[in-house]
């Protein structure tokens, strides 16, 4: 047995200080062979516009409404959305095991940009940059409501991650109730807040850029970083250098580094294989309850699934379902992938 732990060679557990939890890390299984199951690599070859596609612009989408012409992006109501403003109040409770009560909810659609063909690493700053300032209305606009308690949004990237449209598009979910996720962050955040008299995050950033370790890139006001506890293999946040607790607090300047970040970033998700990178991705940021949440700081999670190569994911089953998620390669291994990635697309690093 080695005379002392080395966390690049032997088991171990890290606790994710945002959301309470534990992940185990397994780097010497990394060196496993791999004779699972492989993905098909996903053919990104679509035209500007496609005549078929209910998100381009003009065209007729499933419910019968017709898109504007829009030139930049565009947002409307999900036809076909998880949640609906018009529940009935109610719900069941039997000896406090068999609850259930009504959620109500708006679900959005928003179209990065009008053409079919490009996704965020595709896209310049600037129209990023619309992209950034349509989240700060949705999140104005649905968090006034007094029926939202929570503004959630994301994207889904890629047909791996359940996309069922490729057309650059992200969604919004408000809902009356804060979800699983942000409601943990929320306990978290709060506990340290109480304590220190400061954000967690802003603590743990502080850490991050001295030991600069899992840091991947940087600007003037956001930091994007492998997390020290991450579970997926190239897991992501980017984090605010100054401790907001909403995306409407951003200045003009810190909208447009946010941009940049996430050009940035997933320009060199793509570079990693040389695909059309998949992952889930959202903002984190205080519950619109009503409450003013100094403890909140905001941050952006991204979570692609991909392994070891364009064809090998990530699953997360067995131990990971019965017990506690579980990673291979090092948060800081994946950080060293990322940061030597160019910021060049690979699509025109021949140009």
């Amino acid at each position: 047995m080695s005379a002392s732990f080395d966390s690049t060679e032997h088991p171990h557990r890290r606790f994710n200080a945002l959301a309470g939890e534990w992940v185990l890390v397994s780097p010497h299984r990394s060196k496993r062979p791999w004779q699972g199951q492989q993905e098909e690599t996903e053919q990104d070859q679509r035209p500007a516009y496609d005549p078929t596609c209910y998100l381009c612009p003009g065209n007729s989408r499933v419910g019968g409404e017709v898109n504007p012409k829009y030139e930049s992006t565009f947002v409307f109501n999900n036809d076909f959305g998880a949640l609906t403003a018009d529940v009935p109040t109610g719900g069941v409770n039997e000896g406090g095991l068999l609850r259930a009560e009504a959620e109500s909810g708006i679900c959005r659609v928003i179209c990065f940009s009008p053409r079919h063909d490009l996704t965020l690493p595709q896209m310049t700053v600037p129209a990023i940059r619309k992209v950034v300032d349509l989240w700060v209305e949705e999140f104005q606009t649905l968090g006034a409501r007094p029926d939202i308690n929570y503004v959630q949004i994301f994207e889904n990237k890629g047909p791996m991650m359940g996309c069922s449209n490729p057309h650059p598009h992200g969604q919004i979910w408000a809902q009356r109730t804060v979800p699983g996720e942000p409601a943990k962050e929320t306990v978290q955040q709060l506990a340290y807040f109480q304590e220190h008299g400061r954000t967690l995050l802003s603590d743990y950033l502080k850490i991050e850029l001295e030991k600069q370790e899992r840091v991947v890139l940087e600007n003037e006001h956001f930091v994007v970083l492998v997390p020290f506890w991450a579970v997926w293999p190239y897991e992501t946040i980017i984090i605010s250098r100054r401790a907001v607790q909403d995306i409407t607090q951003l200045t003009p300047d810190e909208r447009d580094a946010l941009a940049d970040a996430v050009r940035r970033l997933t320009i060199r998700y793509d570079n990693l294989f040389r695909i059309s990178f998949p992952y889930s991705a959202g903002l984190h940021q205080r519950p619109t309850d009503g409450q003013e949440h100094p403890e909140w700081h905001l941050h952006m999670h991204f979570y692609p699934p991909l392994l070891r190569s364009a064809t090998v994911r990530k699953f997360m089953v067995g131990y990971e379902m019965l017990g506690d998620p579980q990673r291979d390669v090092t948060p800081e291994f994946s950080a060293g992938r990322l940061r030597e990635q160019s910021e060049v697309h690979y699509k025109d690093a021949g140009e």
